[in-house]
């Protein structure tokens, strides 16, 4: 076989290549093709009137002052009503993640030494931890709260409540000192944890902490899963509608410390893995001259539902699966689960953000699917042209595996999730922003960018947020990944062999 039968043909691919952006650029500027015609022909009408007839046509257009007024008063009415209906536009001035001390660090070897030495776990639990954590994608430098360290672990609710102090008091005592902002001067308050939901609440502990007004409109949220932050931002979103002139406070974060499991049930033994310690405290204004400061613009949120929560557990739990490849089990497990949300969600986001040619395809695609029956696959839109960075909820390997996949992207664009999952674990509700922090601290989040938060919770949701960057923002110097950024990327091996006890 000759050798030029081995080699890709490269003039068909290039060829591909200028032919589909030619289709792009075509019907994303197709209303300015159209109206180039139209303008011209204009242009050469009047050149061809010349300007004594122009201006005998003006003159027989004259208004009596009646219809001048009348035309005023509507076009006033109607500029009036425009910006009334217009929704204010909702700032995030800044946002803190909680950076654990080095005293919560905990090692594969620690947490596997831990496991071994636990009477609580049989030999094939253990073994079945093993395996989760190989193939987990977390690295050495992920924290658990102090009161996991014991041999067993055995929290209380005290232990839950000095977490919570540790951890949130931290974010948002940060979030005040880098704002300016007051405690007295937050209108709005919402604290969404999943597990730990305790009376007082969790926003209460803030208030009380932080002395904030007692007429706070403050909201705790559990029971979202790691999907919460959207649906908390967008709460805020909502209030800030209502609510001119307001700051609202939103923090999230999971305290799993009471919810440490001491069994050999295998469902409930994945979140010992792949959970770890971390929250984040995000400050939004709907304040018109915080649009000078503040770092992101809300631009969308967008809350998908599918219920159908217990097939995870029921396959993840299936021995033969897990003998067999326990990283190809969680994957296989999130798209049954999250596949009929994603899906959903995307088309919801669809046209709100791409442009008109990703548009059009994927009418194309539905149309020939549903009512021609083609045997088409379906059209997955090219998001990385609405969007210049992606934040996928780092719940685990396989999560971050299979949005990478489905939605076709670039090491690059899932570089964040991977390292974040890496350096801090999974993180739930609050993971989205150290992802955010890692594009910051690589100094690649321009004025402009779009940001896409995709995250994934119980229920089973997918919830997403869109933002758009109002302005350069400067490498810090106080973040989580301070200490760190110049050490990432790493690459993450598929298995990390752990020697057993």
């Amino acid at each position: 076989m000759p050798a030029s039968q081995n080699m890709p043909n490269s003039q068909s691919s290039v060829s591909h290549k200028y032919v589909k952006l030619g289709y792009q650029y075509i019907v994303n500027h197709l209303l300015t093709f159209l109206l180039v015609p139209i303008m011209a022909a204009a242009a050469i009408e009047l050149f061809r009137l010349g300007p004594e007839e122009i201006l005998r046509q003006c003159d027989s257009l004259r208004l009596d002052l009646v219809q001048i007024l009348c035309l005023s008063l509507f076009i006033v009415f109607m500029a009036s009503l425009y910006f009334i209906s217009k929704p204010r536009p909702i700032y995030l001035v800044d946002y803190t993640c909680y950076k654990p001390p080095d005293s919560c660090r905990v090692p594969r070897s620690l947490f596997l030494e831990h496991i071994s030495l636990s009477p609580c776990f049989d030999p094939e639990s253990v073994k079945f931890q093993v395996r989760i954590l190989e193939r987990s994608g977390l690295g050495e430098r992920t924290c658990v709260t102090p009161s996991l360290f014991y041999i067993p672990p055995d929290p209380t609710m005290a232990d839950a409540r000095a977490d919570v102090e540790l951890v949130i008091f931290s974010a948002v005592d940060a979030l005040f000192k880098r704002t300016g902002i007051k405690p007295e001067e937050v209108d709005i308050l919402i604290v969404n944890c999943t597990v730990f939901s305790p009376t007082p609440s969790l926003s209460d502990m803030v208030i009380k902490k932080f002395k904030m007004m007692s007429n706070i409109k403050s909201f705790n949220l559990s029971g979202m899963g790691c999907s919460a932050n959207p649906l908390a931002v967008d709460l805020a979103r909502h209030l800030l509608q209502v609510h001119a002139n307001a700051y609202a406070m939103v923090v999230s974060t999971e305290i799993f410390t009471t919810n440490w499991y001491n069994g050999n049930q295998r469902s409930m033994l994945l979140p010992n893995c792949l959970f770890r310690m971390g929250g984040v405290a995000l400050l939004l204004s709907n304040h018109r001259y915080e649009s000078c400061r503040a770092k992101y613009r809300l631009v969308h949120v967008v809350r998908t539902h599918c219920g159908a929560d217990d097939r995870a557990y029921r396959c993840i739990s299936q021995e033969e699966d897990l003998q067999q490849n326990v990283g190809m089990s969680l994957s296989k497990d999130l798209m049954v689960i999250a596949g009929e949300a994603l899906k959903s969600n995307i088309t919801t986001m669809g046209p709100l953000v791409l442009p008109a040619s990703e548009q059009l395809l994927f009418l194309l695609s539905l149309i020939g699917r549903k009512i021609f029956n083609l045997k088409l696959k379906p059209y997955i839109p090219d998001f990385k042209q609405a969007f210049e960075h992606f934040c996928v909820h780092a719940g685990g390997r396989a999560v971050i595996d299979e949005l990478e996949k489905n939605l076709q992207l670039p090491p690059e664009h899932v570089e964040a999730s991977r390292m974040t999952l890496h350096r801090f674990g999974n993180t739930s509700s609050s993971s989205l922003w150290y992802e955010m922090n890692y594009i910051e601290a690589k100094g690649r989040m321009k004025k402009g960018d779009r940001v896409w938060q995709i995250a994934f919770g119980s229920g089973f949701k997918c919830n997403s947020a869109v933002w758009k960057c109002n302005r350069s923002i400067k490498v810090g110097t106080d973040g989580p990944w301070a200490d760190c950024i110049d050490q990432y990327p790493v690459h993450i091996p598929e298995v990390v062999k752990l020697q057993q006890l």
